[in-house]
């Protein structure tokens, strides 16, 4: 069975049960030693493709960690999801890139906002919950790549 299509089920499904249990800050990390940070500029290729990429440190994770990235520009209400990554949450710091389109709207080159989260599937009962071990949103200037 392909792992993208697992991979995005889960998300998806650890998506709907985040908006019951986020954080009450989205930019507060779970720990204070645990970080995402985010590049002041992503990438927008010609055929809408967007790359961003930064950093986080996390630790203790006991289910699959991943790093899900949004980017919004003319609606703060509206996001499009861009990409997410396989984390490793060993306490060192890490370089994170996801790339992906945002859909049917097209993205410009200019001001726009990205949402990074850390976020762990952790094994509770038979379910895996989502645990947020960091969440960063910041101002970047999206580039011609």
């Amino acid at each position: 069975m392909p792992v993208r299509p697992v991979l995005a089920a889960a998300l998806g499904s650890a998506a709907l049960l985040c908006v019951a249990t986020a954080p009450a800050s989205a930019t507060a990390p779970a720990d204070p030693t645990e970080s995402v940070t985010v590049a002041a500029t992503g990438k927008l290729a010609d055929d809408g493709t967007v790359t961003l990429s930064g950093t986080y440190t996390c630790t203790d994770a006991t289910g699959p960690v991943f790093i899900s990235s949004s980017i919004s520009q003319d609606s703060p209400t509206f996001r499009h999801g861009i990409g997410g990554t396989q984390a490793v949450c060993d306490g060192a710091v890490h370089d994170w890139q996801n790339t992906g389109k945002a859909g049917s709207e097209k993205l410009a080159p200019g001001a726009a906002n990205v949402e990074a989260t850390v976020l762990e599937l952790r094994p509770s009962g038979g379910l895996p919950l989502p645990y947020f071990h960091a969440t960063r949103k910041q101002d970047i200037t999206l580039a011609k790549a």
